[in-house]
């Protein structure tokens, strides 16, 4: 008799371990996953575009690549700027709003920097219609904290921008940066913006003054590793100073043509038509994983991928 309501004991107990654990799941599963996903350029191509590019089946890859996001369940999502083809309309964020809707379901937090085309026509109606959908954006820069990574985000429209907002910018990024080097719970930095620093867009190509203002202060850090960035609808990795910097425009702009001088790209031929970034944290290790359009159209796959230890 004493075993028997032992085991009935240890039965229960255990039924409810099981369901305290299948209830932690369903409230905090998205933030158990290792994963982070970076997306730029989801915007759907502009009338005048498809008279110069050729269009793929644009809008639709963006929307397979929006699902491929959700299933992979990444812990947070970052996008890299131009998020819809012009800011100021809200019509054009539907698709948008869809995927934003879907995260939330899911408890997957979403982040993002502003690209060119949220401020193109009414800007002021654009950065509104951005600021609403990403609430946590700070025009100046803002930090992520992701276990040991830091994600630092930043607002390369320097276009858009007085001198002061600059400096604003300027002067905030030099304290982030000095603020994660002395913090001993920190041991990756990550900074990404919308602009490329280095690119070979025969459109768009190196962007000089993302080179000066972020690049510069990148590579005077020493817990600064990867550097992000869109606006080339292209993937690209460069090498330089020992750090990494990678292009990751692919999420439903045109693609670019290349210019014909090229400068080193890491990934060696590597050009899919659609992408997207997973970056898995595994300690002290980074694996960089490129995810690319399958060739029918049916969902998404791993392409190029890296270390960064």
């Amino acid at each position: 008799m004493v075993t028997f309501f032992k085991c009935n004991w240890i039965l229960i107990i255990a039924a409810n371990i099981s369901i305290i654990m299948n209830s932690v799941v369903e409230t905090f599963g998205q933030n158990l996953s290792t994963q982070i996903a970076f997306i730029s350029d989801t915007q759907a191509p502009m009338w005048i575009e498809d008279l110069f590019l050729r269009n793929h089946n644009n809008i639709e890859a963006t929307k397979i690549l929006f699902d491929d996001v959700i299933k992979k369940a990444p812990r947070n999502i970052f996008i890299l700027g131009d998020v819809v083809n012009l800011g100021y309309k809200t019509n054009r964020w539907k698709s948008v709003d869809k995927f934003l809707l879907s995260t939330k379901s899911h408890k997957i937090p979403v982040y993002a920097v502003l690209g060119n085309h949220e401020l193109m026509g009414n800007h002021r109606r654009g950065e509104y219609n951005f600021q609403s959908r990403f609430p946590e954006h700070v025009p100046s820069g803002y930090v992520i904290r992701i276990d040991s990574v830091a994600i630092v985000l930043l607002n390369s429209n320097f276009h858009k921008m007085d001198s002061l907002q600059i400096k604003k910018q300027d002067n905030w990024y030099s304290s982030a940066l000095a603020s994660l080097e002395n913090d001993p719970d920190v041991k990756k930095i990550l900074v990404c913006c919308h602009h490329s620093p280095y690119s070979n867009s025969r459109l768009v190509g190196s962007n000089y003054l993302v080179q000066e203002k972020f690049v510069k202060p990148f590579f005077q850090a020493q817990k600064t590793k990867l550097f992000l960035s869109g606006h080339a609808h292209l993937f690209q990795h460069f090498k330089k100073e020992g750090k990494d910097f990678l292009v990751i425009g692919g999420g439903g702009g045109l693609k670019h043509p290349v210019k014909s001088l090229l400068m080193e790209d890491e990934s060696k031929g590597y050009a899919p038509l659609f992408h997207y970034l997973l970056i898995e944290l595994h300690g002290s290790l980074l694996k960089i994983t490129s995810r690319k359009i399958k060739t029918d159209f049916t969902g998404f796959e791993d392409g190029y991928s890296f270390i960064i230890n």
